[in-house]
């Protein structure tokens, strides 16, 4: 986590909105303002500005932070030196405390933890702030746990066990009585679930509750990063039977009931390797000369009911997750893969949202509801994405259609190409609109039938992805407005994204400085131009990794919220998650609540799906933990068999301690520790984000390239150690 600093006023861009405003009411000396006195004082002169401090306002009087002590005024609440917020460990022993209510974090020294665990809800005494110091605190409770069971390595003695927690930042083991190791054996990999830890005890007391197998075997790692994170491997007998027993076949009173698309011209487009395929295109030519497309989605809510233990399942995964070797679905295999997997040559009931489209791509007809379709053909994306390079013509031999090539409502060749226009033509306005672009490298590996690597690969998004990914888009958007325009206001399910915080932006605009690239922050237009400048400008570079992944991290992380913000990544006021139940929870509540209004219903209760789209956005926090950890094994994996080669590097990070190096080839990350620098003792530089010799002065800085070896793989800590052999010009000249 980034320490907050102190923040002065901001003329820019305005982000932290809800500690700026505590602040000043907390510095006013008990004398009540109004939003116009808050905005001065915050250097404020914008109406957009300005609107978002009353937005804020009404926010904080709501939760009860403040008080509207007469129209428009407001009055910090009398408090006193007791918060409450979230323990963030570091690898040393001690922590920081997030508090909504304060400026800056809070520190915690290490005497001062009182058995608080990183990302547990604590309560803190804060100490009087002294001069130019930071804030100091001592945890006075642990409200809630973040979690009550670890991942560790058993440890047996004659009467008792340790459980050693793989953690940098658990800094104490747990105790394991005897009758409570279970069929561990010494060196196991166990899950231990924490259920006491006595007022004089040193360590909490345990349980072994799952046995994963030996450290460094693939099977092993692979669900101690799902266990890590709380994750499941499979799903309980009885669900399972439960989805066995559905009827899944169509049936004519069903069909009934929907519109029947059956005789529209309909495919997908999928990765070549997918196993489900939870969205279809449909596309014919009206006699106006516009065009009909639907977007139609597997209809996961008409199996997947309220109140069962298939839905109970479901709400508590909440997200699929994609590991290197595996996927661990939401749903059993017999809805993910079969009965709403949108296969050619099927029929199947879908939700869609049908569009009549002009030849600029706009929108002059929308439709929602449920459908019944059949679908022709099956695209891998190397397929629809050749048709599309070579303008159509004849369908080489390779690609494989499931129907006729000529279909009654057109050609599917037509169909491809017609979409493909559309989609250019809405993504090129989107970005206009103030969208961001991230095409970010994706890290594939090709796996062996014993999952061991033998390549790395990397997965680009081409004119076919895009095609779909802006009709997914599409979709999203305009459920959303359909809904969240509605008078008077419906409770509906939202994926935010807020604006992205002033300190990351600045920081990104110092470190790409040192690649040559600059960064316009002049307001929140100049912004959007100029991150997708910067992302146009590092394609095919060495540092493109770097800065893709550095300017995503400046990004807020979008969330699920009954409360809509918009999306500023998208550059929408409105936008959901509508195009895949099969793989979201979020996606599930969606089409429940649109069909719900659809058929008239008042508004669902706000509350109680807040607290499912919270519930939600961890969940998927979880996952994207889980799925980076597993990649980062497998690339430990990798590198072991590679242990001999020296490899063409560009540093990425530089600390304290050492520096890190991601591989060109591969994007492999290690570190080499300074300690392990031989040629000179090296001291770190965070303003020049570079490490300098002392007596050489010889300096390695963020974005050098440099060449290293594999000095030690560690598979059970997932971490690289690198040796530096030298810069890329000692090393070729």
């Amino acid at each position: 986590m980034t320490r907050k600093k102190q923040k002065g006023k901001k003329t820019e861009n305005l982000e932290n909105v809800t500690k700026q405003i505590l602040a000043i009411l907390r510095k006013n000396g008990g004398q009540a303002m109004n939003y116009k006195q808050i905005a001065a004082k915050m250097g404020v002169d914008d109406p957009g500005n300005r609107n978002k401090i009353i937005r804020v306002l009404a926010q904080l009087a709501g939760k009860k932070k403040i008080e509207e002590v007469e129209k428009g005024k407001f009055l910090l609440k009398a408090g006193v030196d007791y918060y409450q917020g979230t323990l963030d460990m570091t690898a040393k022993g001690s922590g920081y405390v997030v508090v909504e209510d304060l400026e800056e974090d809070v520190f915690i020294p290490s005497g001062n933890i009182n058995k608080a665990f990183d990302g547990d809800e604590v309560e803190i005494y804060v100490y009087k702030r002294r001069r130019n110091k930071k804030s100091e605190g001592e945890i006075t409770k642990v409200i809630n746990r973040k979690k009550t069971r670890f991942v560790g390595v058993l440890q047996l003695k004659e009467n008792f066990g340790f459980v050693s927690v793989q953690d940098a930042k658990m800094y104490t083991d747990i105790f394991v009585q005897k009758n409570k190791i279970g069929e561990a054996k010494d060196g196991d990999k166990v899950v231990v679930e924490m259920e006491d830890w006595p007022e004089k005890a040193d360590s909490p007391f345990g349980r072994v509750v799952e046995v994963l197998g030996r450290p460094g075997e693939h099977h092993t790692e692979i669900h101690a990063i799902l266990a890590q994170y709380g994750l499941p491997h499979e799903f309980p007998q009885e669900v399972e039977s439960f989805a066995d027993n559905l009827d899944t076949s169509i049936q004519q009173e069903e069909i009934k009931k929907r519109r029947d698309m059956r005789d529209v011209l309909t495919f997908t487009i999928d990765p070549k390797d997918a196993k489900d395929f939870d969205d279809a295109l449909s596309f014919r030519e009206l006699e106006n000369g516009n065009f009909e497309i639907g977007i139609h989605i597997a209809d996961v809510s008409h199996y997947v009911k309220p109140e069962t233990i298939l839905d109970e399942e479901a709400f508590n995964r909440a997200t699929s997750v994609y590991l290197v070797d595996r996927v661990v679905p939401m749903l059993p295999e017999v809805l993910s893969n079969n009965a709403c997997s949108l296969r050619p040559n099927e029929e199947k009931y879908t939700f869609s949202a049908v569009f009549e489209m002009d030849k600029n791509a706009q929108v002059k007809n929308e439709w929602f509801g449920r459908t019944v379709i059949y679908s022709d053909a099956r695209f891998a994306y190397e397929e629809a994405q050749y048709i599309i390079d070579t303008t159509g013509g004849e369908i080489p031999a390779d690609i494989s259609l499931t129907n006729e090539t000529y279909h009654t409502d057109g050609n599917i060749v037509t169909a491809v190409l017609e979409i493909d226009k559309l989609a250019k033509t809405m993504r090129k306005r989107r970005m206009k609109e103030g969208a961001i672009s991230f095409d970010k490298v994706e890290v594939k590996f090709e796996l062996d039938e014993q999952n061991e690597p033998v390549g790395v690969f990397f997965k680009t998004s081409q004119d076919a992805n895009k095609l779909i990914e802006e009709f997914m888009l599409l979709a999203n958007k305009k459920v959303a407005e359909f809904i969240g325009k509605q008078k008077p206001k419906k409770t509906f399910v939202y994926r935010c994204h807020d604006d992205p915080d002033d300190d990351k932006l600045m920081a990104l605009k110092s470190l790409v400085s040192k690649f040559g690239h600059s960064l316009n922050l002049k307001d929140q237009k100049s912004i959007s131009k100029s991150l997708n400048k910067l992302l146009e400008d590092v394609q095919g570079t060495k540092e493109q990794n770097l800065v893709d992944t550095l300017t995503i991290r400046t990004m807020s992380k979008a969330y699920y919220s009954t409360e809509n913000i918009g999306h500023y990544g998208l550059a929408f006021g409105h936008y959901t998650h509508f195009t895949s139940p099969i793989r979201r929870y979020p996606d599930v509540m969606v089409h429940r609540l649109l069909q719900h209004y659809l058929d008239k219903g008042n508004s669902a209760k706000e509350e109680e799906y807040e607290e499912k789209c919270q519930h939600s956005s961890q969940m998927e926090s979880l996952a994207t933990s889980a799925e980076r950890d597993s990649i980062k094994y497998m690339q430990v994996k990798y590198m072991q068999e590679h242990n001999e080669e020296e490899f063409l590097g560009v540093i990425s990070g530089v600390t304290e301690w050492g520096i890190y190096v991601e591989i060109i080839a591969n994007k492999c990350e290690g570190m080499i520790r300074l300690r392990d620098i031989r040629e000179d003792h090296f001291d770190f530089d965070e303003e020049q984000y570079a490490i300098i010799g002392r007596k050489t002065k010889k300096v390695y800085q963020l974005g050098d390239e440099v060449y290293v070896s594999v000095k030690n793989a560690d598979l059970v800590k997932r971490h690289l150690d690198f040796n530096l052999i030298g810069t890329r010009n000692e090393v070729e000249n």
